[in-house]
């Protein structure tokens, strides 16, 4: 029991001798890689960076052919500080247990890698280090790669909702004609002409000033009941995928993004544009608004008075 609890909190690589079993396996080691990054699901955690240690053992299979000295031959240990780097620019995580499994996954992506250990802790949460520790191996949790399919992401048609077209009579017909397009179709809209609350803080008016937004998504979504308000990158993908026309509430995906709009960019529009790019739109439809500026997808104007597409 002892050598158990001894084990627990032993570097990764201990672990990993102790759990061996048939056929020896070389190891490569990572050890104290320190980052600062925003993660955490408390509120004190958003909008700041904290310390966060990696450790990681990769067991490789044994190189049996010379080398050479060659480092395309044998697994780089850039290969793992890359994949740390990519998941953390990937996306605004609140778990480390999700950000382990994602950088243990993206590294038995390596043809030489058989099995991972990755121990991830938190160094400014408290007077110790707050951690997980996870083990993956090729043969239980990674999909052989011949069987992996890339499928292509759907390009969808977003469309700006100004707050004079969510109550035009003509609303019900662009959404017909714009979802016979063809392409999914997500609708956006800005904060409704009701000012909302200020706070003289500006952390929290723009969670403020977000959430003003969502309130009137859940209007125009009350417009016609085909319109779903979605808030997760998750279900728009779902939604994308099944024909769903969606209303997005920007709070979530806006402050999980690691490169999101600027922290000061509450305007609807500009979000809506910045969602667009994001999610690589087919297009941006502006309804009863001036288009934007500077796109970086395809912008077609829409008039209030315009009532066929």
């Amino acid at each position: 029991m002892t050598n158990e609890i001894r084990l627990a909190f032993a570097h990764p690589s201990e672990r990993s001798e102790a759990m061996a079993d048939g056929e020896p396996l070389d190891r490569i080691s990572l050890r104290d890689h320190t980052v600062e990054v925003e993660i955490g699901a408390f509120q004190a955690e958003r909008g700041t960076t904290q310390r966060v240690c990696f450790n990681v053992v990769v067991e490789v299979r044994p190189i049996t052919a010379p080398v050479d000295d060659d480092v395309d031959r044998i697994l780089s240990y850039d290969k793992v500080t890359e994949a740390i780097a990519f998941e953390l620019a990937a996306e605004r995580l609140n778990l480390l247990e999700t950000l382990a499994a994602r950088v243990a996954d993206r590294i038995l992506l390596e043809p030489q890698a058989m099995r991972v250990f990755v121990r991830i802790e938190k160094l400014d949460r408290g007077p110790g280090a707050l951690g997980v520790e996870i083990v993956r191996s090729r043969k239980t949790h990674l999909t052989p790669v011949e069987e992996i399919e890339e499928e292509e992401a759907p390009h969808p048609r977003v469309v700006f909702v100004s707050n004079a077209a969510i109550e035009s009579p003509l609303l019900t017909g662009w959404i017909d004609q714009l979802a016979s397009q063809g392409a999914p179709l997500i609708f956006c809209v800005g904060v409704s002409d009701v000012t909302a609350p200020q706070t003289g803080h500006k952390m929290t008016q723009r969670r403020v000033d977000l959430l003003a937004i969502e309130q009137n998504a859940w209007r125009l979504a009350a417009k016609d009941e085909r319109c779903v308000v979605v808030d997760t990158r998750t279900e728009l993908d779902w939604a994308m995928k099944n024909g769903q026309i969606c209303v997005w509430a920007p709070s979530k995906v806006v402050l999980d993004a690691v490169e999101g709009p600027p922290a000061d960019t509450t305007d609807g529009l500009e979000l809506c544009q910045w969602f667009a790019a994001e999610m690589e739109g087919l297009q941006l439809c502006v309804i009863g608004a001036h288009g934007p500026e500077g796109a970086d997808v395809p912008v077609r104007m829409i008039a209030l008075d315009q009532a066929t597409l």
